[in-house]
């Protein structure tokens, strides 16, 4: 059952996080399952819309809740610390009803016409996408990789490079085929499967131009007047895949501490010296990532709100931030994995699957600190132009 359209009013930021507080011992049951399952369960998908977590992020006149942005990050690491890939999912979801918002008005109406409670997945990357010209809008064919939750999702926002820009692309479920292929080590529970079009026209509403969205094409501000799309996308972007690996790497110390916590004698045991000094470091590793996250995404909606630009070299640090916190949170869950023992190694015990759900996560070429990572360098050193506007 999910919340009536004109029934929100009560759903603080704090009442959301009590309802995300309040699901960690139900996902953590499902976890397994999930993983089993290579989706996030109907049952999952039901608590969140029951528990209104997807209206954080959708406009307001279809029916979202103005709680903001940094509330639905906090949700997901929430989330995350009972089930990895329904944080993920989640979040992917959420951050996605956010920028359907940049859209022209009569693509919003068709992807909210049956209410706020819609998923929508995505494929930004080109991939092998096709996208041509045609009257009244564009010609898209391709194949397009790790369409997280996109078993849940009515739309995809697909990317792909025409002759004069980065484009997304707004398509229902009608008019393409998921692809089986997610068969991985890590996230099963995602489901980032394979998206197939052969062939379909896409009216030019439709299709967005992503170098422009808040940032000159101001076509969301304009419908919306929040703060939110009177900003560029970029800053925003990948936040929504970091929180929920800060949520796993929590989950992977509430998992050790609760293993560890009140044993004694010889070994690998509370009274460990090891074990301490493992816990301690990992711990404030996490603690230091979500600390990050959270000024960087205070700063971001600060600098929206007082409607000041972004320029490269902030885009360039928010960006190795991402990188940053996520390396933080591979530290963390290493140095825990290193010290569980044997034990741990079993189907059975949710500490290797979030291992093997962080790792997953933290391959993701822009969240590796060695790759985007280097943008900032060269900006910060005179490599490339750095705009001061």
């Amino acid at each position: 059952m999910t919340i009536p359209k004109g029934e929100t009013s009560h759903l603080t930021a704090e009442e959301m996080l009590r309802r995300a507080s309040a699901l960690i011992p139900v996902l953590k049951e499902r976890a397994a399952n999930t993983e089993e399952m290579r989706k996030i369960s109907s049952e999952t998908v039901q608590d969140i819309l029951a528990s209104g977590f997807h209206r954080i992020a959708v406009p307001k006149r279809f029916g979202g809740i103005d709680v903001g942005y940094d509330v639905m990050l906090e949700v997901a690491a929430e989330l995350g610390r009972g089930c990895g890939p329904t944080a993920w999912c989640y979040c992917l979801w959420s951050a996605h009803a956010w920028l359907v918002g940049h859209w022209p008005l009569a693509a919003q109406e068709e992807v909210f016409s049956d209410g706020p409670d819609t998923f929508v997945s995505s494929s930004l990357r080109a991939g092998v996408a096709t996208i041509e010209s045609a009257t009244g809008g564009f010609r898209l064919s391709g194949r397009w990789e790790f369409s997280s939750g996109c078993d849940s999702a009515s739309w995809l926002i697909l990317g792909a490079q025409s002759s004069d820009g980065w484009k997304w692309v707004l398509v229902p479920q009608s008019e393409y085929e998921i692809i089986d292929t997610w068969f991985v080590s890590g996230l099963r529970g995602t489901g980032s499967k394979d998206i197939e079009i052969k062939e379909t026209f896409v009216p030019a509403y439709r299709v967005m131009d992503r170098d422009r969205a808040g940032n000159g094409d101001w076509t969301g501000w304009e419908t919306h007047k929040h703060f939110l799309y009177r900003m560029p996308v970029t800053p925003l972007l990948g936040w929504d895949l970091v929180s929920p690996i800060v949520g796993m790497s929590q989950g992977m110390i509430d998992e050790f501490t609760g293993r560890f916590t009140g044993t004694s004698g010889m070994g690998r045991t509370a009274e460990s010296t090891v074990i301490q000094l493992h816990l301690s470091e990992a711990s404030a590793e996490v603690d230091a990532a979500r600390a990050l996250l959270r000024y960087d995404i205070g700063e971001i909606l600060g600098k929206a709100q007082r409607g000041e630009s972004f320029n490269s070299l902030d885009q360039a640090r928010y960006q190795r931030d991402r990188s940053f916190v996520t390396k933080l949170c591979v530290q963390a869950v290493n140095r825990i994995f290193e010290v569980s023992g044997a034990h741990s190694l079993f189907d059975s015990m949710a500490i290797q699957r979030i291992y093997r759900d962080v790792s997953a996560g933290a391959h993701r070429d822009s969240l590796i600190l060695d790759i985007s990572g280097q943008r900032y360098g060269k900006i910060a050193l005179g490599v490339e132009p750095y705009d001061v506007a």
